[in-house]
């Protein structure tokens, strides 16, 4: 029995590198090799938990979980059936996809694995294929990319609207990204660490907000024009929200800035907060949840591939899977690192 390693949860804040059993490809599969891996904050989840609750409503016992889901690989095994895709093209997955699960989100199969079995593969369904001049690290980010772009798709932001991402997270620089290349006309990035801010800038941002150490309401009437909510009381120009931070204070922020029919899109998962819905009546603001990627998964794949160069500015750190611990104790670590990306040896 041929065997691969795996990373898994271990415990609560730990990881644990396993030896498994290396799938085998039935007649309508694809194996790859795993070539590099995206750490999202969902792994992290998990890890703070120690795991998945087997019986969540029951509050039952935590199991084990195969963690990853933002992978890139080389396809090394084809089954006898598979048409469109052959060994050696370079493939990202859509997590979502698997029979078995969610690929690292509790499924039989974590990404962050030396090997991958893709079930039932269909090229435009289960994968999508890219070409070499793209690096495999910066092909991983097609996942959160995705992410990135259905919030900007459920904002219906256009040419003419002013637009506030919260959170320099990967997230929210994806989502920068996205409105730019959509052509929206200003962009504000707001984060409280320098240089999250200084990478919005560097990857298209027309202004950022540090809200730690600038007034927000003053800065955005300053960038945005000054409006006014449903009662006259003045407000700035800002007609799109977007939180991809998560904190109560930036759902407070937004509904204190909110001008008559601004939008407010929720990409963050959200912590326990007051939330102020008189403010929120007084402005009409509408609020728009953003949960993955229904159709988006590889409609950004395209996109990611012809501006790859400026997407990989994403990636803060890139670790090679000897050390995969320390890629999870950064990404455990607040404010050690934006996105960490474990690379695989060919």
């Amino acid at each position: 029995m041929a065997t691969m390693k795996s990373v898994q949860t271990g415990g609560v804040g730990k990881i644990e590198v396993v030896d498994v059993e290396r799938p085998v490809p039935g007649p309508k599969d694809v194996l790859l090799k795993i070539r590099a891996g995206g750490i999202c904050g969902t792994d992290v989840t998990f890890l703070h938990m120690g795991g998945m609750p087997s019986r969540a409503h029951l509050g039952g016992d935590l199991t084990p979980i195969a963690l990853g889901h933002e992978p890139a690989g080389e396809i090394v095994e084809a089954g006898a059936e598979v048409t469109g895709l052959k060994v050696g093209d370079r493939v990202v997955v859509n997590p979502q996809d698997a029979p078995t699960g969610i690929i690292g989100c509790g499924g039989r199969y974590g990404a962050l694995s030396e090997y991958l079995l893709i079930e039932n593969a269909e090229t435009g369904r289960s994968v999508a294929a890219f070409p070499d001049a793209v690096p495999f690290e910066v092909a991983a980010l097609n996942e959160p990319m995705a992410v990135s772009r259905h919030a900007v798709n459920r904002s219906g932001a256009g040419p003419d609207d002013k637009v506030v991402v919260f959170g320099a997270g990967p997230i929210g620089l994806g989502a920068a990204i996205w409105l730019k290349l959509r052509g929206v006309g200003h962009v504000v990035v707001a984060d409280v660490i320098p240089a999250r801010l200084e990478k919005a800038l560097a990857v298209g941002a027309d202004a950022v907000v540090n809200s730690a150490e600038e007034d927000v309401t003053a800065r955005l009437t300053e960038l945005h024009g000054q409006s006014a909510n449903a009662l006259g009381q003045p407000r700035p120009g800002t007609d799109v929200f977007i939180d991809a931070a998560g904190a109560p204070a930036v759902f407070n922020t937004v509904v204190a800035n909110a001008k008559w029919h601004a939008r407010l899109v929720m990409v963050a998962v959200q912590k326990k907060g007051e939330i102020d819905l008189g403010g929120m009546l007084r402005s009409e603001l509408t609020l728009v949840a953003s949960q993955g990627y229904p159709t988006e998964i590889f409609e950004v794949t395209p996109e990611l591939v012809e501006h790859h160069e400026r997407f990989a500015q994403l990636i803060s750190h890139r670790v090679p899977f000897t050390e995969v611990q320390h890629a999870f104790e950064l990404a455990l670590t607040p404010g050690a690192a934006e996105k960490v990306v474990v690379t695989f040896d060919a």
